[in-house]
């Protein structure tokens, strides 16, 4: 009797094994039919400068049908070489499309595509605005999708053109639940952090105050090594001390504004922006304007865009926005 009640303790287990492994294989299953719908989604890319195309590349690498357009020949020339279909405009690029992304210069070029080709996407369709504009109109966007019956996320990028390249970028999305979910698995494939900061125009919000973080931080960097150059400190001594002190900061330890530290910086390179100058300007009167209409005070992302605004105005906007070092120990001289 205790044998057959082994037999049946066996047989049970038996039983329980062969369903898990049952349940095992159906997800493996589910899993890989999903893999595969993401793989041979067909993606329309907007904007291929020198963010833009370099995603777009890693979209292609990624398994994606992607459908690219934009205004520079030379850019959609580059976007075919490295795999992606070139369509003859905007609206004929998303013919079609499951996604879409856009990566433009400002907010009156996000909302001039964006009324172009939203109408023309299929209900239910996804559409990504990675550039980096003001709140507004970010928000002026997501209700023209929703009008439209399409799903929009606001996924602004931080990374610069290495990122891009590397597929290496931190996306801050703003939208609803359902269209972050959907973006998500997308944004993958171009970036490795992937962080949904709220509802419409919350990612560029996160975006802006992240670079007037960024703009204040390089500053405060260049006057500290401007500084310590005057009392007779060497760089690599400085930089010693402060990457391992309090003063440690992401300006300091990953793009430090002197040559010599950080071998990978731009400050090794003759200063070939990574992220130019003009555009920290632009992020940070973005940061203003906005500061603005919250009535929030923001004195030092004010007096840093001051300072980058008279760096852009002496010739400087293509410059790395490292390079305000120079624009620092100059005023030493006044």
């Amino acid at each position: 009797m205790v044998a057959a009640r082994n037999r049946g303790c066996d047989a049970g287990h038996a039983c329980a094994v062969s369903r898990r492994d049952r349940g095992r294989r159906a997800e493996v299953q589910l899993i890989n039919a999903t893999a595969e719908e993401t793989t041979m989604a067909t993606i329309a890319f907007i904007g291929l400068g020198n963010m833009g195309g370099p995603m777009a590349a890693n979209l292609v690498k990624a398994g994606h049908k992607v459908v690219a357009f934009d205004l520079v020949e030379a850019s959609r020339n580059q976007a075919k070489a490295d795999g992606a279909g070139i369509a003859d405009s905007a609206a004929g690029a998303v013919k079609g499309a499951d996604v879409v992304v856009t990566m433009l210069p400002a907010g009156k070029h996000v909302l001039g595509v964006w009324n172009e080709v939203v109408p023309a996407m299929a209900k239910g369709a996804l559409i990504i605005d990675s550039s980096t504009i003001d709140v507004e109109s970010a928000r002026q966007a997501h209700a023209l999708a929703a009008k439209n019956g399409v799903l929009s996320v606001d996924a602004p990028v931080s990374g610069g053109t290495g990122g891009a390249k590397g597929g290496t970028l931190t996306f801050m999305c703003g939208g609803d639940d359902k269209a972050f979910a959907a973006a998500k698995p997308v944004l993958e494939n171009m970036g490795k952090k992937i962080v949904h900061c709220g509802g419409a125009g919350a990612g560029q919000a996160a975006k802006i105050c992240n670079n007037m973080i960024l703009g204040i931080s390089m500053i405060a960097v260049s006057e500290a090594f401007a500084l310590g150059e005057k009392l007779g400190l060497s760089h690599q001594a400085l930089f010693d001390v402060a990457s391992t002190s309090s003063g440690q900061c992401w300006s300091l330890t990953t793009y430090c504004p002197v040559p010599g530290p950080v071998p990978t910086s731009p400050a090794n390179n003759d200063y070939k922006p990574g992220f130019a100058s003009a555009l920290m300007v632009k992020d940070l009167t973005l940061a203003q304007d906005a500061a603005k209409a919250a009535g929030a005070a923001t004195p030092l992302g004010k007096h840093a865009q001051e300072i980058y605004q008279s760096f852009d105005a002496a010739g400087q906007g293509g410059v790395d926005f490292s390079g305000i070092i120079k624009h620092v120990r100059s005023l030493a001289g006044k």
